[in-house]
């Protein structure tokens, strides 16, 4: 990660791939982005088949892009391109048939 600093701030700067994943589930791999104390972003990949382990309850608002390949989530599948925002207190558990990569933000109370 880089950091940057100008008069208006600090920019942090990071190539996703140079993040080091770890495993939430099988099939899934987590990179955690740079966070403020307002958000934090995660990029996740999912393999072919693989599906979230339990229900996704949001406490705080969430979205997420889908990258490359297709999502399934909500009763939708969501191919690259698709854009999804979650309200607190919403709930789903996304999978793939064929693998994806999707980037996130949620934002913290």
């Amino acid at each position: 990660m880089v950091l940057v600093t100008h008069a208006t701030g600090t920019v942090q700067i990071v190539h996703v791939d140079d993040v080091d994943p770890t495993e939430v589930a099988p099939g899934i791999l987590r990179r955690p982005l740079p966070a403020t104390e307002r958000a934090r972003g995660w990029v996740y990949d999912f393999a072919p088949g693989a599906q979230w382990p339990e229900e996704d309850v949001h406490e705080s608002e969430e979205r997420y892009y889908v990258v490359s390949c297709e999502f399934i989530d909500c009763g939708r599948r969501l191919g690259a391109g698709s854009y999804v925002v979650f309200t607190p207190g919403s709930v789903h558990r996304p999978r793939t048939e064929i693998g994806a990569r999707v980037i996130g933000i949620t934002l913290l109370g």
